[in-house]
C-alpha cells in the first residue's frame, strides 16, 4: 500500500481555475474507460435577479439549501430507519448508533455507487457507527446512478436536501460529512466541494471525477483509490484529481492500495478514524 498525507494552506478553490483543471480530469478519465460527465456547459438560469439578471436555482448548480441548526433536544428510535416518499417509493436508508443520550451525533451521508443500494453504502461505515456514534445517511438516487451523471444536478440534490432535513429534527446532530464509493464518490467530491460550508469532511473510496460548479468552503478530504482498479484508472482518476485539490489549497489524506475497485476494511477503518479524530497507532 502506498499512503501519502499532504497538508496545504486552505487558499481558496478558485472556479474559475480549480473547477476547469476537474473536467480535465474527468475527460481523461473518461478516455481511460472511466464513468461520468464534466462539468458541461453552465446551467440554464430560471427568474431573475433584483438587478434584472437571470439566476440559477441552488439544486441546478449543485447546491444545498439545507443549513446545520442547533442539535435537537429530542432522539428517535435507534437502528435501522426507511426513508419513503408520498408514493411509497425509496428515497434512503439510516442507521442511528443505539445510543443512551441526547449528545448530538455526527452525521454522514454516504452515497451509493451506480445501481447501487442505499443499504449497501451503508455498510462502508457501519461496523464503526456504534464506536463513533456516527448516524449514517444514505440517498437513494432518483435514477440508477446521481442526477449530474445523468445530465445535470437538481432531484438528487433536492432528495438530499429533504433527507437532511428530516434527519437533524429527529435526531441531535453537530458536524457534517459526505462519503460514497465510485459514482458515489465522484458525486461526494461533487457535493463536497460545491457545499463546504455545510460538510466539513468529503470521504471518496474509488472516484471518478468532480462536477462541482460552485464552491463553497473549505472542507478536507479522504479519498482511496486501488492500483488495479479495472473500472476508474488509478492513473486517470485519483492519481489526477488529488493534485488538483492539492493544488488549489485543500487538505487531503491519500490513501492507495494494492486491489481493485472495492474499499477494503482496513481503509474503511482508516476512514473512520480520520473522520472522528482517532489517531492511527505508528
Amino acid at each position: 500500500m502506498i499512503a501519502r498525507r499532504s497538508e496545504f494552506s486552505r487558499r481558496r478553490f478558485m472556479v474559475s481555475g480549480g473547477v476547469a483543471g476537474m473536467a480535465a480530469v474527468l475527460a481523461a478519465c473518461d478516455a481511460g474507460g472511466g464513468r461520468g460527465r464534466g462539468f458541461g456547459s453552465p446551467v440554464s438560469g430560471s427568474g431573475t435577479s433584483g438587478g434584472g439578471l437571470p439566476t440559477t436555482p441552488p439544486a441546478l448548480l449543485g447546491r444545498l439549501t439545507f443549513r446545520p441548526r442547533q442539535p435537537v433536544e429530542t432522539l428517535g428510535r435507534t437502528g435501522y430507519l426507511d426513508f419513503t416518499g408520498s408514493e411509497g417509493e425509496r428515497l434512503g436508508r439510516a442507521y442511528v448508533p443505539p445510543v443512551e443520550d441526547a449528545r448530538p451525533m455526527r452525521l454522514v451521508v454516504l452515497l451509493h455507487g451506480a445501481g447501487g443500494e442505499p443499504g449497501r453504502v451503508l455498510h462502508l461505515l457501519l461496523p464503526f457507527a456504534d464506536l463513533h456514534r456516527l448516524l449514517l445517511l444514505a440517498p437513494k438516487s432518483q435514477l440508477p446512478s446521481w442526477d449530474v451523471i445523468h445530465g445535470s444536478y437538481g432531484p438528487d440534490v433536492r432528495r438530499i436536501d429533504q433527507l437532511l432535513e428530516d434527519v437533524t429534527t429527529a435526531y441531535p446532530v453537530s458536524g457534517l460529512a459526505v462519503g460514497g464509493f465510485s459514482d458515489g464518490a465522484s458525486y461526494a467530491l461533487s457535493l463536497g466541494i460545491g457545499n463546504g460550508d455545510i460538510f466539513d469532511s468529503v470521504l471518496a473510496f474509488s472516484p471518478g471525477f468532480s462536477a462541482a460548479q460552485v464552491q463553497h468552503g473549505e472542507p478536507r478530504f479522504f479519498i482511496s483509490h486501488g492500483t488495479s482498479d479495472p473500472v476508474l484508472p488509478i492513473d486517470v482518476c485519483s492519481r489526477r484529481i488529488v493534485p488538483e485539490l492539492e493544488n488549489s489549497g485543500y487538505d487531503v489524506t491519500y490513501k492507495e492500495f494494492d486491489g481493485g475497485h472495492t474499499a477494503p476494511r482496513y481503509i474503511t477503518r482508516e476512514a473512520a478514524d480520520w473522520l472522528t479524530g482517532v489517531r492511527q497507532p505508528r
